[in-house]
């Protein structure tokens, strides 16, 4: 039932004391905002290493040689590994069942790069019609490699958006165009545009056997790419590619000689092994900004608590006269409690409206590196003050109670 006169009294109290109830209440609100910032910067961090892993499939898995560092059956160390397409084909039949897409990749070295008279500088990749999907990459125009490309090995190219911008603007189709690659026509059949944004676009891709026959690329490729089957978790997801991981760098270190523990000769990068230590690593964070920023609401509440000891002590007198007239303890209590609700509860609300407003307004322009869009859960937020609310309630309680429990007499002695 809305009682006015204990609202008018709250209301009095309130200007009577307008420093000390701005100062609780602003630690109060304080907290609050302090532990929503907190939380949106978490959730930013947790986005933008999102947004790095999303740059390639999730499931991928790459392979690259390196240099052995110790000697092996024989063997000196300082051997340069050369991955060739016998390790390719035998690691993908070996692995068929574990395995989605796969690709091998040659990058093209000292070739020239020209459409018309203009001359072009971007990187050539020999790649095999599967690599679209384990780079995340989409169609803006025409098609993307084949397989016939690759068994024809076709004299076919598909370039970039940026490429496509920079050479032939926004007014020439570059379907059916074609560029002169050391001297070789390759008749362009696609644009793609990759998630990772334009630096990935710089390349121009042609079928992996007619980069290896034209380039005098022998059997030779530059690096391998996997991407495995969807997971029923993200847990089962990284398991499958730790094992994956593994039966692959242990085929090509049988197969090239290489010790066990010599890990510079083969590299083997699982991007789904190093997102699980990201997120290892965000759920320490999160625990500690909810630390951080439930110790400064504790701090608030414990502020409140002492001002509505020093109401009580105040108001010791009138408490007593109040008694004297027939009040009640709950009475009394609800009087206290009340006052101690409204502070918290308005500073609470302050604080969330502030702080929310701040993330919706520049939230979405904050992209720095493994930081992007911070923002916070609009329910989890609210509850947090309710929370903050029902502590609030408790720290007005003890006071209250200590009011209650004031003997008539003693509370008119009071001066």
């Amino acid at each position: 039932m809305f009682d006015l006169e204990r609202w008018q009294e709250i209301f009095d109290t309130i200007r009577k004391n307008k420093l000390r109830t701005f100062l609780t209440g602003l630690s109060v609100a304080s907290g609050i905002f302090i532990l929503v910032i907190l939380l949106g910067f978490g959730q930013g961090m947790q986005n933008g290493i999102a947004l790095e892993f999303e740059e390639d499939a999730a499931t991928s898995v790459w392979v690259w040689p390196g240099v052995t560092s110790k000697g092996y059956k024989g063997l000196n160390p300082g051997r340069r590994i050369q991955l060739r397409n016998e390790n390719y084909d035998f690691a993908a039949n070996l692995l068929d069942d574990k395995i989605e897409n796969k690709s091998p990749r040659l990058f093209v070295r000292d070739a020239f790069v020209n459409y018309g008279k203009e001359s072009l500088a971007y990187g050539i990749q020999g790649i095999s019609h599967q690599f679209q999907f384990i780079e995340n990459e989409f169609i803006s125009n025409g098609r993307f490699l084949n397989y016939t490309d690759e068994a024809t090995k076709a004299k076919v190219a598909v370039i970039g958006n940026k490429i496509k911008r920079e050479v032939f603007k926004d007014t020439l189709n570059p379907i059916g165009e074609y560029l002169d690659i050391s001297g070789i026509p390759f008749k362009i059949i696609g644009v793609y545009g990759d998630v990772g944004g334009e630096r990935e676009e710089e390349r121009i891709f042609i079928p992996i056997s007619t980069a290896q026959q034209v380039f005098n690329g022998a059997d030779h490729i530059n690096n391998m790419a996997y991407t495995l089957p969807p997971a029923e978790n993200f847990e089962a997801a990284v398991q499958q590619s730790i094992k994956f991981k593994n039966e692959l760098q242990t085929y090509l270190q049988q197969a090239h000689t290489v010790a066990p523990d010599d890990t510079s000769a083969i590299h083997v990068w699982n991007p789904m092994e190093e997102a699980k230590r990201f997120y290892s690593l965000m759920g320490g964070i999160k625990f500690f900004f909810w630390f951080v920023g439930v110790c400064t609401i504790i701090a608030g509440v414990v502020g409140v608590s002492n001002i509505m000891l020093i109401v009580v002590k105040e108001r010791t007198r009138e408490i007593g006269i109040r008694k004297a007239l027939g009040a009640k303890p709950w009475s009394i209590v609800g009087m206290i409690l009340h006052e101690s609700i409204f502070v918290t509860a308005i500073a609470g609300f302050t604080g969330l409206i502030v702080s929310m407003g701040l993330l919706e307004i520049v939230g979405p322009h904050v992209e720095v590196d493994y930081v992007v869009n911070p923002s916070v859960n609009f329910n989890v937020a609210l509850t947090t003050v309710f929370v903050l609310i029902f502590a609030g309630a408790i720290a007005g309680f003890f006071p209250a109670w200590r009011a209650a429990k004031v003997h008539v007499i003693e509370a008119l002695r009071d001066e």
